[in-house]
């Protein structure tokens, strides 16, 4: 049994611990607000440019963007991945590389290349194991993200579909759900798919007016096109930060309340071996006194 000393410096040991989780999790919510406020704040840009895209895109029969276009076969595809930077979040960014893992497996049985963009050192770290055709990577974006820092390493991912060098693109995240539940989600972001301009009767009608084009049709709807996809791209890191925060806060409280019953139960062992030691003096002071008498 060990002795108090030793227990004593393992209660303390855990305390500090506590301390120290209980700090991050303080952290994290403050963190977490600010990105679920910037999150949502993001989607009514997105819904807007995705409405004026869908009606421009059905306006114009006649000219269709490279990034709509289907390809007939699937040899070579993109990935973008997008995770975190620091640890301590619990499975999220576990979860998002398992998905991942088995996807790419399923290309390579049906003989699928596939390249990828990290965003995020821990995603970028999984490629390098996995020995990924890495062609770009951010990593280190803070709390915020930044969509001048974004575009370069994507812009590389897009222009190889538009040139014809990627039949598809994908785009892994972990979209928020709400504070105790976040979800993997790979999702195909080139060609871009009828469910994404898909529009209820009233989006419809807010939107079916006629436009004027300057200077031209195509180079509007060329310009809108990747306005879009970049949207949906910082939508995609802001839904993972936000997912972060709220991961690393529901984790550092675990660890709290762990710590907390640990250090409980190591004070139930101190006072047990306090408690047998004073018993233990008695005894002896008791029978050292019997044998005297």
């Amino acid at each position: 049994m060990p002795s108090t000393k030793e227990i004593r410096g393992k209660i303390k040991s855990v305390q500090s611990t506590r301390k120290i989780t209980k700090a991050m999790e303080m952290v994290a919510a403050s963190k977490m607000r600010k990105a679920q406020d910037r999150m949502r704040q993001a989607r009514p840009y997105g819904d807007r440019i995705r409405n004026i895209v869908a009606h421009l895109a059905l306006a114009n029969p006649e000219y269709k963007h490279p990034f709509v276009i289907r390809r007939s076969e699937i040899r070579t595809v993109g990935v973008i991945l997008i995770s975190t930077d620091k640890g301590l979040c619990g499975g999220l960014n576990t979860n998002i590389q398992r998905a991942l893992l088995q996807l790419v497996k399923q290309w390579e049985a049906s003989g699928v290349k596939f390249q990828a963009t990290a965003v995020g050192n821990r995603g970028f770290g999984f490629l390098q194991r996995l020995n990924a055709n890495i062609v770009s990577h951010v990593v280190q974006l803070g709390d915020k993200p930044h969509l001048e820092r974004l575009i370069g390493p994507v812009k590389l991912q897009l222009d190889a579909y538009a040139d014809g060098r990627l039949d598809a693109l994908y785009i892994a995240y972990t979209r928020f759900v709400n504070t105790m539940k976040q979800e993997p989600v790979i999702e195909q972001l080139l060609p871009l798919s009828a469910e994404r301009f898909a529009q209820s009767e009233e989006e419809k009608r807010a939107y079916a007016w006629d436009y004027i084009y300057e200077p031209d049709a195509q180079r509007v709807v060329d310009e809108l096109m990747t306005r879009y996809v970049e949207a949906i791209i910082y939508q995609s890191v802001a839904e993972n930060m936000a997912s972060e925060q709220s991961a690393r806060m529901v984790a550092m409280k675990a660890a709290s309340d762990n710590a907390k019953k640990i250090i409980e139960e190591l004070q139930l062992v101190y006072n047990k071996t306090r408690q047998a030691g004073i018993t233990k003096e008695i005894s002896e002071i008791v029978g050292g006194a019997a044998a005297i008498a």
